[in-house]
């Protein structure tokens, strides 16, 4: 139990959690789960939840968006709820994922969404739906309201529909959390940023590019939510530059075709044609890959799961943080997360497919541990006892496919980028691959590690985003259908973006081809904001900034990895403040997980709210009698 926090002002300790959305919600369920074991069921705590949108969803997952948009999740994999994989001091407490929670509603346990579009969609989810972003926000809705009602009756919870913009107050006493058109400043014991992702102020680049387009007249979105953009700066037939290949770009594709009336209908084969409205603008779209995202992977698992963390796990990590110095995420991390994937993918291949491989396991595997990561010797085993390459784990390939490859013009690249994401596409819904799917265990494992050792850059998370995070196999397949109707055009890779005074456009070109180049009087950032305090527009965090917290060298707020409190300039974590999510040097793959994966946002929730309930349990029992 942490020392005496000092008196309270009211004799009942004030909880404010800033951020309603799947993180703050989380943390909700976890402080009910934990609060009979060390608050007691009639001791006062009073909890504020400050969030513009509604509790549940937030602002990335809230109802009032188009129904068009999708989860880039399968319902069967996305949950809130604690399971017996999950590591965590406190009780383990299950419940229904997405698409158990739509089968309780189909069977008469649970009311349908008033909405006859959503309760639409529930009576048709299946297990491999991937619901829209409108039905996770009710599911999310839900999940609140449960965890709120299983809050102990000493125990209330009140929401403010404003955002915060301050945070005042000494280290060692009471903080004030002020609001945007509120009352007066909530005075809190403790105080919790769940903020989930964030706006920021442009860069030098973007600013340049704001500046010319504004100058002359042309059309620039920059980095922002896709749901939020003003897309009908984007005319329809005119070309649009289009910077990023991830989900944004998936978003702002389907807002611009289906959403301005275009229809994407079967052709007998597997595969769907477009049928465009005429209001579509034509897409050119590039990035530093070139190709978009993994498809997610289209099966279940099935069979023995690989035994992870094997050889990126606690005991690694601690070596690596026991060092003198700052080990370096290519030279120290990036091998052992190299081995860890390796590992999952042969044991899989192994497992599954024995038939594919040269040698047995057993003697497979016991050389594999013994080999340094990265090493010849690594590569010689490998290349030995898998005799078809298309078997063997290439991480580089798979980060980099357009690497050194030159079209002759672009026509041929969109040619062969078309039969890139077709055989991605058929390769991640093909069971015979499922060493694919150990690799994605293996990433949310690494991933589970990899929070304890705090910034190591922005390189990392690009990287899982793009295997582990991708797009739904529907969704490519609409894009080869826009492709081939010519509403959307291939760049290649490494997409530089110039901006041409003289003729008064933006210019795209690329290394994919020498020589070749796109103009345009719109260019679209299809991406997210970097999760940077140093350059957020969110008022509490420039504030905070303001005042002294440090950031890291990418930008991100400083937490102890085990409880998750905010570090100040002199290294010392701060009793009474908190913080949760992207904009921590601490952040998780996401808010809500894939069941039975240990999942590291259940995890530093558990943490956080057995610290809230323990100095608060401290701070009463200080300020009446003794417990």
């Amino acid at each position: 139990m942490p020392a005496c926090p000092g008196s309270l002002s009211s004799g009942i300790p004030v909880l404010v959690i800033v951020g309603a959305g799947p993180r703050g919600t989380g943390l909700v369920e976890r402080i009910a789960a934990n609060a009979a074991e060390l608050y007691g069921e009639s001791r006062r705590l009073d909890i504020h939840l400050v969030d513009p949108f509604p509790p549940g969803g937030g602002r990335v997952w809230r109802h009032e968006q188009s129904p068009l948009l999708w989860m880039n999740s399968m319902a069967e994999d996305v949950t809130m709820f604690t399971d017996d994989s999950v590591e965590c001091e406190g009780p383990i407490r299950t419940g229904p994922a997405l698409d158990e929670w739509a089968a309780r509603i189909r069977g008469g346990e649970l009311d349908p969404p008033p909405d006859p579009e959503l309760a639409a969609e529930v009576a048709r989810l299946t297990s491999q739906s991937f619901g829209t972003r409108r039905l996770q926000a009710a599911y999310m809705a839900w999940v609140y309201e449960q965890s709120a009602a299983a809050l102990p009756p000493g125990i209330t919870i009140t929401v403010h529909p404003h955002r915060a913009v301050r945070i005042t107050g000494p280290r060692d006493g009471r903080q004030s959390v002020w609001l945007d058109g509120g009352p007066g400043p909530l005075s809190a014991d403790l105080v919790v940023l769940a903020l989930g992702h964030l706006d920021a102020e442009p860069d030098e680049e973007q600013l340049a590019l704001s500046g010319f387009a504004a100058g002359q007249e042309l059309a620039y979105l920059p980095p922002e939510f896709t749901a939020d953009s003003d897309l009908s700066v984007l005319e329809p037939g005119e070309p649009v530059i289009v910077r990023g290949f991830g989900l944004a770009f998936v978003d702002l594709m389907v807002l611009l075709t289906e959403g301005r009336g275009g229809r994407f209908e079967p052709d007998g084969l597997g595969a769907v044609v477009y049928r465009p409205s005429g209001r579509e603008p034509v897409l050119y779209v590039g990035s530093r890959r070139g190709v978009p995202y993994r498809s997610k992977i289209g099966y279940s698992w099935r069979g023995e799961r690989p035994p992870l963390p094997r050889f990126f796990g606690p005991a690694q990590v601690d070596e690596l943080l026991g060092r003198p110095a700052k080990p370096d995420f290519r030279r120290d991390i990036w091998p052992l997360v190299e081995k860890e994937l390796g590992f999952a993918h042969y044991h899989q291949l192994f497992t599954a497919h024995p038939e594919r491989t040269a040698v047995n396991w057993p003697d497979f595997e016991e050389k594999y541990a013994a080999a340094d990561p990265g090493s010849a010797e690594l590569q010689v085993l490998v290349a030995g006892a898998v005799p078809d390459p298309a078997d063997r784990l290439d991480l580089a390939a798979l980060d980099q496919p357009l690497a050194g490859l030159r079209f002759p013009d672009t026509d041929a690249l969109q040619d062969g980028l078309r039969a890139h994401i077709s055989a991605d596409l058929a390769r991640r819904h093909d069971p015979a691959y499922s060493p694919d799917l150990a690799v994605f265990l293996g990433l949310l494992s690494v991933y589970g590690q990899m929070i304890r050792l705090g910034d190591v850059g922005g390189w990392w998370h690009g990287f899982f985003s793009y295997l582990a995070s991708g797009p739904p196999g529907p969704r490519l397949r609409q894009l080869l259908a826009l492709s081939e109707a010519g509403v959307v055009r291939f760049l290649g890779a490494d997409t530089a973006v110039e901006a041409d005074p003289v003729r008064g456009v933006f210019r795209a070109s690329s290394a994919s081809v020498p020589g070749g180049s796109v103009e345009a009087r719109a260019l679209v950032e299809a991406r997210l904001p970097e999760p940077t305090v140093d350059r957020t527009r969110d008022p509490l965090l420039s504030a905070l900034r303001a005042e002294g917290v440090p950031s890291t060298p990418t930008g991100l707020i400083a937490v102890t990895s085990d409880d998750g409190r905010i570090v100040d300039r002199t290294g010392r974590p701060h009793p009474r403040r908190f913080a949760l999510g992207p904009h921590t040097d601490a952040r998780a793959a996401g808010a809500f997980a894939r069941p039975r994966t240990n999942a590291p946002a259940f995890r530093q929730n558990d943490a956080v709210a057995r610290a809230l309930l323990s100095f608060a349990r401290s701070a009463v029992c200080t300020a009446t009698t003794p417990c």
